[in-house]
């Protein structure tokens, strides 16, 4: 099989400004790899300091100093399960090895990306999902029955906020993803898709 290689070649990581090359690093060490996404946006500075900012307030608010009622696995499975409706090659495979960890369920990320109604999921999640694939595909068709659905399955109001903001980014995200041509890294893969031996 063949693919097109990017149309916007990804930046030597010496030559960009100390903070992206920090923290850059940084994910190198603790993942063993730099995740494409990374040098991709890099090419922009500003861009990149925005996008991953409001990534982090997102993905691990804690870092923004508040708390959410969404797990680590809850966040990456709508990232995984949006970026499969947007057929977003990189977010589905890179997300979808996050979600794998999470989970601690190997098979998980291949079932939401293809039909989350069938995958082996809790109901609070699957309403969860049924709210992210409407904002992600009929937003303007939300009404209050769609909040109501979550509060009965314990959401409040600011972690329905949060499911809605997810999906919107990630949005952005896959659409920049697909238009620049980004792959994803080999290594996301196969990551979580076997236990580790003890």
């Amino acid at each position: 099989m063949t693919h097109t290689p990017a149309r916007y070649p990804l930046p030597d990581l010496n030559t960009l400004p100390e903070d992206l090359r920090a923290k850059i690093l940084e994910v190198q060490e603790k993942s063993g790899f730099v995740p494409n996404v990374f040098l991709a946006l890099a090419r922009r500075p500003a861009e990149w300091r925005a996008f991953f900012a409001y990534h982090d307030a997102l993905m691990v608010p804690e870092s923004a100093g508040r708390s959410s009622g969404l797990t680590k696995g809850d966040r990456e499975m709508i990232v995984t399960t949006t970026s499969a409706a947007n057929h977003c090659l990189y977010c589905v495979v890179a997300h979808g090895a996050i979600l794998r960890i999470y989970e601690k369920k190997p098979l998980v990320a291949d079932q939401v990306a293809v039909n989350y109604r069938k995958a082996d999921i809790t109901p609070r999640q699957r309403a969860m999902l049924d709210f992210a694939m409407k904002v992600c595909l009929q937003s303007a068709e939300l009404e209050e029955s769609d909040f109501t659905a979550l509060h009965a399955h314990g959401f409040s109001d600011e972690d329905i906020w949060d499911i809605g903001a997810i999906t919107a980014f990630f949005g952005l995200s896959n659409r920049m993803a697909n238009m620049s041509g980004m792959l994803p890294n080999p290594e996301f893969y196969l990551m979580g898709r076997v236990p580790k031996q003890k």
